[in-house]
């Protein structure tokens, strides 16, 4: 193993992008102006996804989730081997994905999830 990759913390291709917004109804409206299609929504968030499969996930005033960045890896393993790494506990969601919150560069936060097979 190089000393590079063991410096790594984790890796992950970019998923989504987090964003507040005002109102939850109205963004995903715009969004799907911009071409976007709706994935999920709940009460406290929405993913809308574009023709290439980027997400963007809108959180209104009162969702629990914080801005961020997604990562996403291949498989739980590496889910779990990077939670283990960061020290972080790993959360099964209401639509089916695992994953952890940890802090990012800046103070930015970065959420690295995992998505079943059959999502």
């Amino acid at each position: 193993m190089s000393e590079e990759s063991e410096n790594l913390r984790f890796t992950g291709t970019v998923d989504h992008w987090a964003v507040k917004c005002a109102d939850l109804s109205a963004s995903v409206e715009e969004y799907k102006r911009l071409g976007f299609t709706v994935e999920t929504v709940y009460e406290d968030w929405a993913m809308m996804r574009d023709g290439r499969g980027f997400g963007i996930a809108l959180l209104p005033p009162d969702s629990k989730h914080p801005p961020h960045i997604g990562l996403k890896v291949e498989t739980m393993a590496e889910l779990e081997a990077a939670a283990k790494k960061e020290n972080r506990p790993i959360k099964p969601h209401r639509d089916g994905t695992s994953s952890f919150y940890t802090k990012g560069i800046d103070g930015n936060i970065v959420e690295l999830i995992y998505y079943p097979a059959n999502l």
